[in-house]
């Protein structure tokens, strides 16, 4: 048998199980609780297990004047409700076998559960949660004990050349727009919040108007509604707040050089990217799998790092937000092969932005990302991660069951239709922390064809 064939075979075997796994991918039920949050269902029952994530609109990019307000309110709330000190809230947890975590991010603050489905551990472990989100006590000792974690955080960032490079990013690329509001804040906004401007973030942003449930698991749709009504029947009905502005490139390319005493420069190179419910995305996430976004084997990795040797990865990725999140290359280089480390990937991204992907490479990518979908939902978790997205960004119902087709009908004209209206390398914001500081430098932009998202 030659090898050949056995490729063909194999592609065949993986197409046909990528099929079925479209086909076998569970529909989205969609309702609203009786005080209007939106839910969104999916029942699995391979497993005796369920889990949640409730949303609200409460990232950082609502911090307004005090960055690391809204992540201080996210990580107090498992610190104490009610007459719950945080060990009463860890033991209530433990005993029923959940587990139970907080994160927050620029555009949204989350909590999570994974509990068994077995009424005995669940019903509890949900009452603790729907507990935690209404009467959270922002006790002045927890208050102190987060503010004082997260101050050692930051300590430990200012010691990171990737993070001073990835904040040195964001607060140039967005400016005055919330989302270049550092999520972990600053030493002296820390230090200022009190727990007046804590509790009113809570009773500001995590109300019904401004929450989504994502739900998976073990459960039929009465027992859901049921769950669901337990969660979050308790919350206020509170008033939307409104989306995040429109975000504004900047109009000529940028480098910005930080100091730090390293042998290898840190460098990010990017601009504002696409929005998350952009019908762009899925094109443009196509087309960033050739660039850089497929390990290795991306044109970045081949040109920076297997011809030249200049860093040992380099890859570029889309981050969309409600509004338009970057677009960045990231890779590290020795201090004395920055130039052309730098010369290489504007070459390469200049060149893919005119000529776009190879057919051939571009249909490879085109089947790595879908082989690669069934791993992405493989599990409930997972998959309440990726219902979590869908919820919050407002995505079709569709969505998971119509991806691998939607991925499919993507044409080469399309992935370079996308990438000419999204991406201008003309306008490129560069960092570099490492070596010496020098001025930031601004070169003339011409004027692009079309205007990117979020405009």
């Amino acid at each position: 048998m030659s090898i050949k064939f056995m490729r063909s075979g194999l592609l065949a075997a993986v197409l046909m199980l990528v099929s079925g796994l479209a086909a076998a991918v569970p529909d989205i039920q969609h309702w609203r609780s009786a005080n209007g949050v939106a839910v969104y269902f999916i029942p699995t029952r391979e497993l005796p297990m369920v889990d949640v994530q409730v949303l609200f609109s409460a990232g950082s990019f609502r911090d307004g004047s005090q960055p690391g307000l809204a992540r201080l309110t996210c990580a107090l709330l498992e610190e104490g409700a009610g007459d719950w000190s945080a060990d009463v809230i860890a033991d209530r947890f433990d005993q029923v076998g959940a587990r139970f975590a907080t994160s927050s991010r620029r555009d949204a603050a989350a909590v999570t559960l994974r509990s068994l489905s077995d009424p005995r551990y669940l019903q509890p472990a949900v009452e603790t949660v729907a507990r935690l989100l209404r009467e959270p006590s922002f006790t002045p000792d927890a208050i102190e004990r987060v503010r004082q974690q997260m101050l050692t955080a930051l300590q430990e960032r200012a010691q990171s050349p990737g993070a001073i490079a990835q904040d040195t990013f964001f607060k140039t690329l967005y400016g005055e727009h919330p989302y270049a509001t550092p999520p972990d804040g600053t030493p002296a906004s820390l230090n200022s919040i009190d727990r007046a401007a804590i509790v009113d973030f809570h009773r500001r942003h995590y109300s019904a108007a401004n929450a989504v449930v994502a739900l998976v698991g073990d459960l039929d749709r009465p027992a859901a509604e049921q769950l669901v009504n337990t969660l979050v029947g308790g919350l206020p009905p509170g008033e939307a707040v409104p989306p995040p502005p429109p975000v504004t490139p900047l109009a000529a390319s940028r480098t910005v050089r930080v100091a730090y005493p390293s042998t290898q420069s840190h460098i990010l190179v990017g601009q504002v990217g696409v929005k998350r419910a952009d019908p762009d995305y899925y094109a443009l996430y196509l087309g960033n799998h050739v660039l850089g976004g497929n390990g290795l084997v991306s044109q970045l990795a081949q040109e920076i790092r297997e011809k030249r040797g200049l860093a040992y990865g380099a890859y570029s990725a889309f981050t969309p937000m409600r509004e338009a999140g970057p677009f960045l290359i990231n890779l590290q280089t020795r201090n004395d092969q920055v130039d052309t480390a730098l010369s290489v990937t504007e070459t390469t991204l200049r060149t893919f932005s005119t000529d776009g992907p190879p057919l051939q490479i571009l249909q490879e990518a085109r089947q790595n990302i879908t082989g690669g979908f069934a791993l992405d939902i493989a599990s409930n978790s997972k998959l309440a991660g990726a219902l979590a997205g869908i919820a919050f960004y407002g995505l079709p119902l569709d969505y998971l069951s119509s991806y691998i087709a939607r991925m499919n009908a993507i044409s080469p004209e399309q992935v370079r239709a996308a990438w000419r209206g999204h991406v201008q390398p003309e306008r490129l914001l560069t960092v570099i922390v490492g070596g010496t500081a020098t001025p930031a430098t601004a070169t003339p932009a011409a004027a692009p064809t079309t205007a990117p998202a979020g405009s």
